[in-house]
């Protein structure tokens, strides 16, 4: 219970101009202000569990990140039911400018990487479903000169990789894929940190997955949901790579989403393949 000098349960950690979160009881929001902190840069929220006294500080703490002209979006992280249980203390802040992202752990233990965190969340005891949060900060790893110069990287680069930047280009667009045989148990998750980070996600080759023969066009609206891009392969569409491929880039086109054609140009071959295709 709230004491003269004790407030409801609240940790927060600071690290690259990012401030992390976990809970939010009543009286949060004083807390914060007398340790001297601030809350616009609070851009990840951990709930352990939602009783009202690790929870009930949230719609006034909102409130404030929006009156502080915050417009980033907001992460949260809790169990299952989270987006049920902060629409529903949202009732007194119906507009904020700026969006919630949700979620939701069903698995005993979860893993991701935020802003800079490597969050841990598992599974605790507790009359309710509640998990406890470790989280840890990578150190940066020490960059490779000689690597750098096999691999012909060039110079002005290095100090942007050596930060952990992606080199995306100017447009921030960024290939991801899947084993053809087995989708990556980790998609989500690193479609999810690449998006925060203000990066366009795209798919490559997604008609050569063979675990979506069957639903390719319900997974492609479900990525297509998630904002992001569908990248076919030219030669896909001449058969190149079997039958199934073929179709599936057929039933993508079809159904009108395919973002991007590009050629999977390993060699010559591929060229003088794309050419024959393109000038059938």
């Amino acid at each position: 219970m709230p004491l003269p000098r004790r407030f409801l349960t609240a940790a927060m950690l600071r690290y690259n101009g990012s401030s992390l979160l976990i809970d939010c009881g009543e009286g949060t929001q004083v807390a914060i202000k007398e340790k001297g902190l601030t809350f616009k840069p609070i851009d990840v929220i951990c709930f352990t569990h939602y009783h009202g006294d690790h929870i009930g500080g949230l719609p006034g703490l909102l409130l404030t990140m929006g009156n502080a002209d915050r417009t980033e979006p907001l992460t949260m992280i809790g169990p299952r039911g989270l987006e049920r249980v902060v629409n529903a203390l949202r009732v007194i802040a119906p507009e904020l400018p700026f969006e919630i992202r949700f979620i939701e752990i069903t698995e005993p233990e979860m893993r991701l990487e935020l802003n800079g965190y490597c969050i841990h969340a598992f599974r605790v005891n507790h009359n309710v479903t509640c998990y406890g949060y470790s989280v840890e900060i990578k150190r940066v790893g020490k960059f490779d000169v000689e690597r750098a110069r096999a691999a012909a990287i060039p110079q002005k680069y290095w100090s942007r990789l050596q930060k952990g930047e992606i080199l995306s280009g100017d447009e921030k667009r960024v290939l991801v894929e899947h084993n053809f045989l087995s989708p990556s148990p980790f998609f989500d998750q690193v479609v999810f940190e690449l998006q925060t980070r203000g990066y366009e996600v795209v798919l490559a080759h997604p008609e050569r997955y063979v675990f979506w023969e069957d639903n390719i066009v319900r997974h492609g609206e479900e990525l297509k949901n998630k904002n992001c891009r569908l990248q076919v392969n030219i030669l896909s569409f001449a058969g190149y790579y079997g039958k199934e491929a073929q179709r599936g880039a057929e039933r993508l086109h079809d159904a009108g989403l395919i973002d991007y054609c590009a050629g999977d140009v390993h060699g010559m071959r591929y060229v003088e393949a794309i050419k024959r295709y393109l000038n059938g």
